[in-house]
């Protein structure tokens, strides 16, 4: 997704939630100070089904998608589900604020890791972020990008996974550790999935596809204010 196309998407997110693109901008400099180009050839997922492992407790019970997908794109703290699993990912995805250890792991091993900086973990990213292979790791950010910090569009982790999945060229996305309806998270972390799930719905009206993982939800997730002038497609 071009920038062009994510700013104003972005902007609904920062009114919601009441967020200082400012914060995010820093965060964004921290993370290019720190990390080096990195070589994103490496991510061809043409004509690939991409497993978009998410974190949440049905996973260990999903893993079978997982391992019949082509590629898997691991997520936040899904990187450990994986691991104890014996299943290494082709990706990580990772705002740090869960299994950072599994994420350095994973990059000491040559697995690709995405970090994302946005504004409330500046000190994650200045603590972890050194320790990580600097082959193998680039930023990612929700604001303007730069040469080395890259902003494919997404909010959370998991559907900036598949945004990032998307411009690589995948054929199909699966969503296995996905729960919309965790009745055990905050009211706070509630928004944040409701937002995923009205990322996911864009990037199905994108792709022309329709992911299960959204069935039942779709009304509900087009219904908010500012969604009339919703847009995930490029000019």
């Amino acid at each position: 997704m071009k920038f062009e196309t994510w700013g104003p998407i972005y902007q609904l997110v920062v009114r919601d939630f009441e967020y200082d693109p400012t914060a995010d901008r820093r965060a964004r400099d921290v993370l290019d100070d720190l990390s080096t180009v990195f070589d994103f050839d490496r991510l061809d997922f043409a004509g690939e089904t991409v497993a978009i492992a998410g974190g949440s407790k049905t996973l260990e019970r999903e893993l079978e998608q997982v391992r019949t997908a082509d590629r898997v794109i691991a997520v936040s703290n899904a990187a450990r589900v994986l691991q104890h699993a014996g299943i290494s990912p082709d990706l990580g995805i990772t705002d740090l604020d869960k299994a950072p250890e599994t994420h350095i792991t994973l990059s000491k091993a040559g697995v690709p890791i995405g970090i994302h900086g946005h504004g409330d973990n500046i000190p994650a990213v200045k603590r972890y972020l050194p320790r990580f292979d600097q082959n193998h790791v680039f930023g990612t950010t929700q604001v303007e990008p730069t040469e080395r910090v890259v902003n494919f569009g997404g909010f959370t982790d998991g559907d900036r996974a598949a945004f990032l999945a998307d411009h690589f060229g995948a054929d199909q996305l699966t969503f296995p550790g996905w729960q919309f309806d965790d009745a055990t998270v905050s009211m706070e972390k509630n928004r944040k999935l409701m937002w995923a799930g009205r990322l996911l719905r864009c990037l199905e009206r994108r792709r022309h596809e329709r992911f299960p993982v959204l069935d039942g939800m779709r009304e509900e997730l087009e219904d908010f204010p500012g969604g009339e002038s919703w847009n995930c497609i490029d000019e």
